[in-house]
């Protein structure tokens, strides 16, 4: 799945790419926002870790979770 998150006076948005299902970053998330100095940690689908303090978070954008398509024909 593809998460995008905003965060203000950065002009480019973070993309993760990440195994996890939208309910459980949504948890995470709820989790980093709620802990007073809350960290909202992401692990992307080659292992590693994104970490964002939960205060600079404008929004968090979930993608589709099926794959992206590659290709410039349809299918028969």
């Amino acid at each position: 799945m593809e998460v995008k998150i905003g965060i203000p006076s950065v002009p480019r948005e973070l993309v993760i790419e990440t195994a996890s299902t939208p309910e459980e970053v949504e948890s995470a998330l709820a989790a980093a926002v709620a802990a007073e100095a809350g960290v909202f940690v992401l692990t992307n689908v080659k292992g590693g870790k994104v970490l964002v303090p939960a205060d600079k978070i404008g929004y968090v954008e979930f993608g589709s979770t099926e794959p992206r398509r590659v290709g410039f024909g349809n299918v028969l």
